[in-house]
């Protein structure tokens, strides 16, 4: 999810489309927090690993 938020807000910046710049912010946040949350070990919709 992090990597489909960096190419979102790169794609966004390039072509000037806002509505992709804020998606992919919101993307990446979504990603960075599933990240933290796994980091902690605390489960993530009941699995406390995804493979």
């Amino acid at each position: 999810m992090i990597a489909i938020g960096v190419v979102l807000i790169v794609v966004g910046l390039v072509v000037k489309i806002s509505s992709l710049w804020i998606a992919g912010l919101i993307v990446g946040a979504v990603g960075l927090l599933l990240l933290l949350l796994g980091l902690l070990g605390r489960k993530v919709g009941g699995r406390k690993y995804w493979y």
